[in-house]
């Protein structure tokens, strides 16, 4: 298939995102593979979305679909097992559910199914497409003529020279032992874990234990949130319309830059999520 841009769902104010209703696109050709997305939101800060590969399925990049981007990225692994490599150094990484793998502006990058189920991987992905960083910038890039997956140099000095390799390695791999934890809130503390934070993109996780809620609170930037288990309900008091949400497994919502918003579990039962911020984590100074 040909190039053509993916779609760009946006929202006028806070909005849950259903998984029924997510945007589906399919992107590739033979050369470089066919990847399925889930496309949660596109606004002019952030970029949300899941992809999925079939067992034994991959992506590689082909003249039409050159996987380089000007964008910081993180893909966090919901379910099988990814293989991800930088083509151009021949970096290979494997991630495994609950794990993220990070990089920064013109990567280059491969991802494989590793694993005998569906591979399903949260992406986060800052500044958005909506910028010009995605298909519109990597149309700019020369096209990577060779590929490598191997790393070589290595052979004969493993893993005595790991300090040397980790020092050159363009993307990182991210465990629950590398968050940064912080207490947010002055009465209400609620424990927040950050994957990442750059002066594009933050994201982070929450665990929120039954009747447990966050005060209101407000970013500088756009919000994007993916419900990983639990039920999960979001107040965006004083602002016109529905303020009063409802979230379910594989259920996105989107906050506007500046609303306050809060998170609620009124179950029984944890509810986990993640989170991404663009480009601001704390809110404008007054």
């Amino acid at each position: 298939m040909g190039y053509s841009p993916s779609p760009r769902p946006t929202f006028d104010g806070p909005a849950a995102i259903p998984f029924q209703s997510v945007t589906r696109h399919l992107w590739g050709d033979p050369v470089s593979g066919e990847v399925a997305d889930w496309i949660y939101v596109s606004s002019g800060l952030i970029h949300q979305l899941v992809f999925g590969l079939p067992p034994g399925g991959a992506f590689l990049h082909s003249e039409n679909f050159r996987t380089v981007f000007a964008a910081d990225e993180l893909l966090y692994v919901l379910g099988g097992v990814m293989a991800i490599a930088n083509p151009e150094t021949g970096e290979v990484h494997r991630v495994l559910p609950g794990e993220a793998a990070f990089f920064r502006r013109d990567t280059w990058h491969h991802a494989f199914n590793q694993s005998h189920e569906p591979l399903r991987v949260l992406e986060l992905f800052a500044p958005p497409p909506s910028q010009g960083t995605s298909g519109a910038y990597s149309r700019t890039k020369p096209i990577l003529a060779e590929t490598n997956h191997t790393q070589d140099q290595w052979l004969g000095r493993w893993p005595m020279a790991r300090a040397e390799a980790d020092g050159g390695r363009t993307i990182q791999v991210l465990r629950e032992s590398d968050l940064m934890w912080r207490l947010e809130g002055e009465a209400l503390k609620t424990l927040v874990g950050l994957w990442i934070s750059t002066e594009h993109l933050t994201v982070g996780q929450m665990e929120l234990m039954p009747g447990q809620h966050t005060e209101l609170h407000t970013h500088g930037g756009d919000e994007s949130l993916y419900l990983l288990s639990g039920t999960l309900h979001i107040h965006t008091p004083g602002h016109a319309g529905q303020s009063w949400f409802e979230l379910g497994p594989r259920d996105g919502f989107y906050v506007p830059q500046g609303v306050p918003h809060q998170y609620y579990n009124v179950s029984a039962e944890p509810t986990r999520l993640l989170f991404a911020v663009a480009p601001c984590y704390l809110p404008a100074a007054a």
